[in-house]
């Protein structure tokens, strides 16, 4: 019966304890001026509930505080925005006084050079070494080429398999940028260097806090792997003095005008990787359960395709102008992400106290510029929980303004064209070549998708 009492005695003054923790890291934050919110344990704050429920987690905020409220997540306290008006006005006019304010475990990891940690005249230099690789004319001229080289092969030995369908996507993802960076090396180094990324991507959204056996601890060595390698990479590709037409042989060339340093250049490769992993891989794999759920839309999108074969030999590869002729495939792929928000909004960082939306915010606080629900607004997009492909060719592909998912102002997405160049590309061969049928995941996908699916797997057959 004692011992009772004091596990009981034990148990309610834990209780107090954490009810006493929370309200005084409630109180802390209680600053004249700051929107209504809720701030969580000190240090962690609200990070584990906004990484387990994810968009759940906004939803319940919103309707507790209203569209623009504070909380504290990935390791800072932060102001989300979900008012359409104001997020599109800070992207747009990169309001001063906001500078990109992306997590410390980020850019710890994906290195001080990476395009969204730098601002100012280093994000402009960046920008424009990133944008020389992937120009409409690099990718007409050599990117494309070697996207549909990669696809073909991707996708010859899917007949009579069931696939899982993630998986397929995100190693698709990732080789097919390897490929793009270093084509003769791509093959060699593939096998090491994946596990490695993988874990470098799990470090960047998790807590900064360097103990064994941690996300960020493993991330954070996984990128020490990577930059051996790269550097490896870098220095015999130097010494070897063969010109080759990949993104690495540009940023290497003579003829460069962006001449960036070993360092600069290897974290330039890492968020080339990086940025289109999860967008490419995730709206793939999306865009196949859509088309399996809508036979209207699969049947309209194989029309478009098979009239390109048609004028083709079976081996002819794809070229830029029939890419770019893919119309109602780049609607696929916008409805896709409209509903699928792979990304669902940007982070900022306050420079000094600012006025935001009738409220002060302290400087060095993170703004999330949250774009997801813009997606689900009725008034934007009428029936948004369906998917209609047909919308966007109403009123034209690039006229949506209110469209955020790339971005938008100066930072708007500057690889967009290639993911869709590579998303198109497996679409156009994964239609003409294939029919099928879930096997089992259905139940993960319900509409609209609450977080990213697993385990969805289909019988892939010969059309």
């Amino acid at each position: 019966m004692a011992s009772l009492v004091v596990i009981l005695g034990v148990f309610w003054g834990l209780c107090i304890l954490s009810v006493a923790i929370l309200k005084w890291n409630e109180v802390r934050y209680r600053k004249k001026g700051l929107p209504p919110g809720t701030m969580g344990w000190p240090l962690f704050g609200e990070t584990t509930e906004f990484l387990k429920q994810g968009p759940a987690f906004m939803k319940n905020q919103r309707s507790r505080f209203g569209s623009f409220f504070k909380s504290h997540i990935l390791g800072c306290p932060t102001i989300v925005s979900m008012d359409t008006q104001l997020n599109r006005y800070i992207l747009v006019n990169e309001v001063k006084g906001l500078v990109p304010g992306y997590p410390q475990s980020m850019l710890d990891i994906l290195g001080k050079c990476n395009i969204a940690a730098v601002h100012g005249s280093a994000h402009k230099y960046m920008r424009g070494a990133l944008l020389a690789l992937i120009s409409p004319t690099m990718i007409k001229d050599q990117l494309l080429p070697k996207i549909d080289d990669f696809m073909r092969h991707h996708l010859s030995d899917w007949d009579n398999k069931i696939v899982d369908i993630q998986e397929k996507t995100k190693e698709m993802a990732f080789l097919s940028s390897l490929k793009q960076i270093a084509s003769t090396e791509a093959c060699s180094i593939s096998e090491t260097f994946m596990p490695e990324f993988i874990k470098l991507v799990l470090g960047t959204l998790s807590l900064p806090i360097n103990l064994p056996n941690t996300n960020y601890h493993r991330g954070f060595q996984a990128r020490q792997n990577i930059t051996c390698l790269l550097r490896k990479l870098v220095e015999e590709r130097r010494a070897s003095g063969e010109k080759q037409g990949d993104m690495l042989g540009h940023l290497l060339g003579e003829e460069n005008k962006y001449k960036l340093s070993d360092e600069e250049m290897i974290d330039l490769i890492i968020t080339i990787l990086y940025s289109g992993y999860e967008t490419v891989s995730t709206t793939s794999m999306m865009a196949v359960k859509y088309l399996h759920d809508h036979p209207k839309v699969l049947e309209e999108l194989r029309k478009e395709h098979m009239a390109i074969r048609e004028r083709k030999n079976a081996e002819d590869p794809t070229d830029y102008k029939e890419y770019r002729s893919m119309r109602f495939t780049r609607a696929v792929i916008y409805e896709t992400s409209r509903l699928a928000s792979i990304v669902n909004g940007v982070l900022r960082k306050t420079t000094m106290d600012m006025d935001i939306n009738g409220y002060v915010i302290p400087k060095g606080w993170r703004v999330y510029v949250y774009t997801r629900e813009v997606s689900y607004d009725p008034c934007l997009y009428p029936d948004p929980l369906t998917f209609n492909p047909w919308r966007w060719l109403e009123k034209g592909l690039e006229n949506q303004h209110h469209f955020l998912i790339f971005g938008g102002g100066t930072r708007q997405c500057p690889g967009k064209e290639l993911s869709l160049a590579e998303i198109s590309t497996f679409l156009h061969y994964f239609v003409t070549r294939y029919k099928w049928e879930e096997v089992e995941g259905n139940e993960l996908m319900k509409f609209p998708r609450v977080e990213a699916p697993n385990g969805l797997r289909i019988r892939v057959s010969a059309h």
